[in-house]
């Protein structure tokens, strides 16, 4: 049967919940109702959704790191190390437990006990089971979302849950298509409802638990428009299952009029759309991460990239910035560079909280054209499903409505080709089957053409190429040698 954007029905549910709950020994025995009354008696600040809307409803900033490692004790060690600076903290999932593969999960806990030190690029949620994940929550005095990138997160969403992690990142689109290659969005899609679902039956026994759709998708020269609409998608499938904290995120592009343009029109869409969808009942709030491409080796020039995101989130007026590390370029940070990026973040927000970018003419239309264009990437969208998103998002992939730029997926269509106009921003040298105006086509089309002029070269893929790599080379546009 062909999904829908239908709330599960609650035998469906627990038929399915039957066999998640078997997958691995730590599933056995969970139970909805013992994990609400742990989370309802979490102290206040370290309530997720809690203290996230109430920063923003006060116009504040929070930072949020990466970070997992293996074992219990070191991640809590780690965490709390973070949080003299972090407002918000992560539990960042391993690789194996992200592709279900719990046995590899295993052997790298006891690889890790036996060196001394996590042999994994995160932390093993669901072969540590619950009672021991309680032991992160309660070890640190802030809240604790969990991060991964799993396409089916139905088993980590149970354990985790009911271990008092109040926050949930990823969705059916953003943790498939840009991760995975060969699983269907059918699939990946009702993995997620069910997790949304879950997450539902919290709500309904007074638990918020914050959902947050992954912005960044691929996070090479994604042009706003596109993962806004994602976002949008998955916001608006969360809310169907019962979900009402919801983050949406963004990442940064590199150009400040374009990416402050993304933060302020991200959130006047998804009101638009979840409105238009009747839900009313919700919490909104925003995401901005800092550059997620290729960084300089050079800290100090790592440094000014994660300065410049902090900056734009600020002004911007993002409900929390996802922080970087003056070490991107050279793999898994130490916990004292993870400090580094937060405290760097941290001053330049800290220097901006009283200032706010002027309007401009140049800003609104940039505001103006990423609506446009949303809207009319999400009615055809609409029009594809015959008024049901979760249809409509599979059909749109299939016919290119929906293309993330260099996904791995074979689901996706990868026609869109991103470039930067001749000041930054990220435009489009393809549109493949993106269905946009002609006054929308032309308006990239010019925007690349007057880089063209400015470089001496005919707009090519030369110049997606040498945009790619351009930041970690010291520049933002790629510019010809």
């Amino acid at each position: 049967m062909e999904i829908q954007n239908k709330r599960l029905k609650e035998s469906e549910f627990y038929t399915i919940r039957d066999e998640v709950l078997k997958t691995w020994p730590t599933g056995k025995g969970i139970s909805i109702e013992n994990g609400a009354a742990y989370q309802r008696e979490l102290p206040e600040d370290k309530k997720f959704a809690r203290v996230l809307k109430k920063a923003d409803d006060e116009g504040r900033v929070l930072l949020q790191p990466r970070a997992g490692v293996a074992l219990v004790d070191e991640h809590i060690n780690l965490l709390k190390f973070l949080e003299k600076e972090a407002d918000l903290l992560p539990t960042t999932i391993d690789a194996y437990t992200r592709n279900n593969k719990y046995e590899d999960a295993a052997g790298g806990i006891t690889k890790s006990m036996n060196a001394g030190q996590s042999l994994l690029n995160g932390f093993p949620a669901v072969n540590h089971g619950i009672e021991e994940c309680r032991r992160v929550i309660e070890g640190v005095g802030k809240p604790v979302q969990v991060r991964h990138g799993t396409p089916d997160a139905r088993l980590l969403g149970e354990i985790t849950l009911a271990a008092g992690f109040s926050a949930y990142e990823g969705g059916g689109i953003s943790y498939n298509i840009p991760y995975t290659k060969k699983i269907p969005l059918e699939t990946s899609i009702r993995d997620w409802q069910y997790v949304d679902r879950l997450i539902g039956l919290y709500e309904e026994r007074g638990v918020r638990i914050n959902r947050e759709p992954f912005g960044p998708l691929s996070g090479t020269l994604v042009p706003p428009f596109i993962s806004h609409c994602i976002g949008i998608i998955e916001g608006l499938l969360a809310l169907e299952q019962g979900v009402r904290s919801i983050s949406l995120g963004y990442g940064q592009a590199g150009n400040l009029l374009q990416d402050i343009a993304a933060i302020k029109s991200l959130r006047d869409l998804a009101h638009e759309f979840f409105s238009e969808a009747g839900f009313d009942d919700y919490e909104l709030t925003t995401v901005f991460h800092q550059w997620m491409g290729g960084f300089p080796e050079k800290e100090s020039q790592a440094f000014a990239v994660i300065a410049w995101g902090g900056a734009i989130a600020s002004m911007a007026g993002a409900s929390k910035i996802i922080t970087k590390t003056p070490h991107e370029a050279m793999g898994i940070p130490t916990r004292e560079a993870n400090l580094q990026g937060l405290e760097a973040t941290r001053q330049m927000v800290n220097m901006l909280s009283d200032q706010s970018p002027e309007s401009s003419t140049e800003l609104e239309r940039e505001i103006e054209i990423i609506k446009k264009e949303v809207r009319q990437v999400l009615t055809r969208v609409r029009e594809l499903g015959g008024g049901d998103m979760a249809v409509g998002s599979v059909r749109a992939f299939e016919a290119g409505v929906l293309d993330v730029p260099f996904a791995p997926s074979i689901y996706n269509n990868g026609k869109l080709l991103p470039v930067r106009d001749n000041y930054g921003a990220v435009r489009l040298l393809s549109s493949g089957q993106i269905p946009f105006s002609d006054d929308i086509l032309d308006y990239h089309k010019s925007k690349i053409d007057e880089r063209a002029v400015a470089e001496g070269r005919e707009p090519n893929f030369q110049m997606v190429i040498d945009d790619i790599y351009a930041i970690s080379k010291g520049k933002l546009v790629g510019r010809p040698r």
